[in-house]
C-alpha cells in the first residue's frame, strides 16, 4: 500500500469518526428535546388539573432536562471554537538534494506569493529541476540555480508544467515594485526568491517586462540583502535546514569574479568551475493542491531591440 493511499484512508477514517460523533450528539440532543416537550405537556396537564404535587414534580423534571440541553449546547459551541483555534495548515516543504553537498529543506510561503509557490511546486514535482545545476554562486550574497541552459539564460516550458506545449513561459512577479503589496517578505539570510531579467538596462520603459520575466530560476540568499532585493524580487520561502550546504555551494571555485565587458565571456562571471548538481527537488504539500500558476508569454528582448535599431 502506498503512503498516499494510507493517508487517504486515514483521512476518510477520521471523517467517518467525526460524522459519527456529530450523529450521536444530534441523536442525544433530539432525545433530550423530545423528553422536554413530553414533560412540558405533562406539566400543562397537571397545571390545568389542579394537582399541585404532580405539577411540582413534572416542573422539576422539565427544569433538569432544560439545564441538560443548555449545558450540551454550551459544550458543543466550546468544542467547535477550540477545534477552529487548533486548525493549522502545514506550509509546503521543499527538499533540495545536491550531489556531493547534502540536503536543503525550504518552507514555502503561499500566503505571500501563491503564484510563485504554485509554479515552483509544479516544476519540482514534475522533475524539472532534476539534474540541473547551481550555475551562479557569490559568497556572502547568494546561490542561483534551476536554469535548463545552465548559464542564466533559460526558461521553463509549458510542457514542464504538464501541458502539451513546448512554448516557454514566465509568471507575474509577486512583489511590491510590480504592484503586489501582499508580499512583504524580507530577503534575509536563507530566503529563497525568483531570479528574473532586468530589461531597464535597455530602456526604463521596459521595467515591467523585467518584473514579469521569472520562470524557473531561483536563488537563495546567504546574507541579509534587504536593501537591494526587497520589493524587487519575489521571495517565497526560507531555508529551515541545510544552510551549511548553501554556504558550501556559495564558496565553490568559480571561473572568475571579475566583471566582464566582453559579451562573449560575460557568462563566466561567478560561474562555478564544477557547478553543483541538483539531484532532485520535491515538495511535500501535505495533501493540499496549490494548482497551476497563471503563465505569461515571455518578452522578446531581441525583437524589441531590432525594432528600436532598424524599425522592424
Amino acid at each position: 500500500m502506498s503512503k498516499d493511499t494510507k493517508k487517504n484512508e486515514t483521512k476518510n477514517s477520521e471523517k467517518i469518526k467525526e460524522k459519527t460523533k456529530v450523529s450521536k450528539s444530534e441523536k442525544k440532543e433530539a432525545k433530550a428535546q423530545a423528553k422536554l416537550e413530553k414533560a412540558n405537556k405533562k406539566l400543562e396537564k397537571a397545571k390545568t388539573s389542579g394537582n399541585e404535587k404532580e405539577y411540582a414534580k413534572i416542573k422539576f423534571v422539565a427544569t433538569i432536562i432544560a439545564i441538560i440541553l443548555v449545558l450540551g449546547l454550551i459544550a458543543y459551541v466550546t468544542n467547535t471554537i477550540i477545534k477552529k483555534q487548533n486548525f493549522y495548515v502545514q506550509n509546503p516543504i521543499a527538499t533540495i538534494e545536491v550531489e556531493n553537498f547534502g540536503t536543503i529543506k525550504v518552507e514555502l510561503y503561499p500566503e505571500y506569493a501563491p503564484e510563485t509557490v504554485a509554479n515552483f511546486i509544479a516544476l519540482a514535482n514534475n522533475g524539472f529541476y532534476d539534474g540541473l545545476t547551481f550555475h551562479r554562486t557569490i559568497p556572502d550574497f547568494m546561490i542561483q540555480g534551476g536554469d535548463p541552459n545552465g548559464d542564466g539564460t533559460g526558461n521553463a516550458t509549458l510542457k514542464d508544467l504538464g501541458q502539451d506545449s513546448d512554448e516557454e513561459y514566465t509568471i507575474t512577479g509577486e512583489f511590491i515594485a510590480n504592484g503586489d503589496n501582499n508580499n512583504t517578505l524580507k530577503h534575509e539570510r536563507g530566503v529563497i526568491s525568483m531570479a528574473r531579467s532586468d530589461y531597464s538596462y535597455y530602456s526604463t520603459s521596459l521595467a515591467t517586462e523585467g518584473y514579469n520575466s521569472a520562470s524557473c530560476q531561483f536563488f537563495i540568499t546567504t546574507e541579509d540583502s534587504t536593501d537591494s532585493l526587497d520589493g524587487l524580487y519575489a521571495a517565497f520561502g526560507k531555508v529551515t535546514e541545510g544552510m551549511d550546504v548553501v554556504d558550501a555551494i556559495a564558496n565553490v571555485e568559480v571561473e572568475t569574479r571579475e566583471e566582464q565587458t566582453d559579451s562573449s565571456s560575460e557568462l563566466t562571471q561567478d560561474r562555478p568551475v564544477d557547478p553543483p548538481v541538483i539531484t532532485s527537488i520535491r515538495v511535500e504539500t501535505y495533501g493540499i493542491n496549490y494548482g497551476m500558476p497563471e503563465t505569461r508569454e515571455p518578452f522578446d528582448i531581441n525583437s524589441w531591440y531590432m525594432s528600436q535599431m532598424y524599425g522592424y
